[in-house]
């Protein structure tokens, strides 16, 4: 379980935030600041795995923040690392070079929808996952974590969206022997046309096997396999 400190002077977005927050399967909030002070002492108290972090705050701005939470890691060397993703109205490419030299994961652009938060929590989700699989990372690995990639490798057709097919991916990474859409659905939270569609788009780029199991009736179930990037599937 993912928890999540969200961290708005608004106290009405705080708590639309929250309740977008605890739709995602696999997160929960663990506490909810107004102020950057505020904030800090909940993380000290809470131990957060993921802020959501608002620029304006009444007390200092969430870049400050964010830069006081990575000093107290470093102080307090058995202190778990706390990931952030900014939500704010602050447009200025200053203040998002700021945050993601402070080593913000993301930043997220008020207004917004619920589905657009939910991506990003998803994507936080599948990153994390990746994360915790890895004793070694591949050059491929490294480019999915830090979204780069280079040109070509990894173009999506129109309509699919990249932090969705990191999630599919990182399902079928975390199925080796292969699952179903249906499955794969239910695993990373999604719709079964929706998993279909990311799962087809692997299997035309040769990243995904499918094979097919046969049933007493009806068509046979097509079952996918993760193969990797630019992997033919054979040996």
């Amino acid at each position: 379980m993912t928890r999540v400190l969200v961290v708005d002077d608004d106290f009405m977005v705080a708590k639309l935030h929250s309740r977008y927050v605890a739709t995602v399967p696999g997160f929960t909030v663990a506490g909810v600041a107004h102020s950057g002070t505020e904030a800090l002492r909940l993380a000290a108290d809470v131990r957060p795995d993921l802020v959501l972090l608002d620029v304006y705050l009444p007390d200092m701005d969430g870049i400050a923040v964010l830069r006081e939470l990575r000093a107290a890691e470093e102080r307090e060397p058995g202190r778990a690392p706390v990931d952030a993703l900014f939500i704010t109205a602050a447009r200025d490419a200053e203040v998002v070079r700021a945050a993601l030299r402070a080593g913000a994961l993301h930043y997220l652009i008020k207004p917004f929808n619920q589905a657009a938060l939910q991506e990003q929590l998803r994507h936080v989700a599948a990153l994390r996952a990746r994360l915790d699989g890895l004793a070694e990372a591949r050059q491929e690995d490294v480019d999915q974590i830090f979204g780069t990639r280079p040109p070509g490798s990894r173009e999506l057709p129109k309509g699919l969206a990249p932090h969705t097919a990191d999630l599919v991916e990182q399902t079928l990474r975390n199925h080796p022997s292969g699952l179903s859409a249906s499955e794969c659905a239910e695993a990373g939270s999604l719709s079964r046309v929706s998993a279909r569609r990311y799962l087809e788009f692997f299997a035309s780029t040769r990243r995904a096997e499918v094979t097919l199991r046969y049933g007493g009736t009806g068509r046979p179930e097509r079952r996918y396999r993760w193969l990797g990037e630019g992997n033919s599937g054979t040996t």
